[in-house]
């Protein structure tokens, strides 16, 4: 496939989840290779110095950082970004568009469905947050961008899932929803935005050590576990994703769309069993 560069003047990677994990290096990717990046983030306290870094790094490559420390999932949130990236960009310049978008939020409630005391049980409350955040803003947010005529023709729109979608994992009920209610949704979004020229498809990347999984609990023992079966007996990294992502951006392919590209270095081919059962 011949390599298409992008045009600094016109091209934006919008990202949610733009400051850490999958979300940051492919902002840092895409700008290297000349994509103006758009980002979504919701931090506090330290944390921020590290953003800052991140805007800073992008600047460097010769193209714009904009970023919005807000939390993604949030409605009024949305429409707040949506308004001043119209003053900021789009009514300025009506050529320029989003031909990258990436839905990496990694915010969800780890507890177990069933649990003799009700405060340690998950609440309804918890199972629709982690819904809303994981997998429903997605829509919501490439609805809303569409609407505004932001996202261009041949737009490349991701979402980040994971093999809980396909493996039991113990506190991971809720999360485990959410990413089959995201591969779902970006299955209906592949048939709506065909006709656009738009493709959406979803990345199951491997095990990859961010601060995602290091809130789950047992998260030691599902690394043990990939480490043993990834043929290349190494974790998935964030770049291996950002590079992924690149390499379909930068070129013509327009006739993927609906899939779950699994970027995991055969991961998913290999670990047959979950890591909280004993071998068959």
């Amino acid at each position: 496939m011949p390599y298409i560069k992008p045009n600094s003047e016109t091209d934006y990677a919008f990202i949610l989840g733009v400051s850490s994990g999958f979300g940051e290096a492919t902002a840092l990717e895409l700008a290297r290779e000349g994509f103006n990046i758009i980002g979504v983030h919701m931090d506090r306290g330290e944390a921020l110095t590290r953003v800052e870094e991140i805007k800073q790094q992008i600047k460097e490559y010769g193209v714009e950082a904009i970023f919005f420390n807000k939390n993604a999932a949030s409605e009024k949130n949305r429409t707040q970004v949506i308004e001043e990236l119209k003053d900021l960009v789009f009514e300025k310049k009506p050529e320029k568009r989003i031909k990258v978008f990436l839905h990496s939020l990694a915010f969800g409630s780890l507890a177990p469905f069933i649990h003799h005391n009700p405060k340690e049980r998950l609440s309804p409350k918890q199972m629709e947050m982690t819904m809303n955040v994981m997998a429903h803003s997605l829509v919501y947010w490439v609805q809303d961008l569409f609407h505004a005529n932001f996202l261009g023709k041949g737009c490349k729109i991701y979402a980040m899932t994971s093999s809980g979608s396909l493996r039991v994992i113990p506190y991971y009920g809720a999360v485990s929803a959410a990413k089959c209610a995201l591969e779902s949704h970006v299955r209906q979004l592949a048939l709506e935005l065909a006709p656009f020229g738009m493709t959406v498809n979803t990345i199951r990347a491997g095990v990859t050590f961010t601060p995602a999984l290091r809130k789950i609990p047992g998260h030691e023992t599902m690394i043990d576990l990939a480490l043993s079966q990834i043929p290349f007996k190494r974790l998935t990294q964030p770049s291996d994703i950002a590079k992924f992502i690149l390499a379909q951006v930068t070129s013509d392919e327009l006739w993927a769309t609906g899939n779950i590209f699994n970027v995991d270095g055969g991961e998913v081919i290999t670990a047959y069993h979950s890591p909280f059962h004993p071998k068959r």
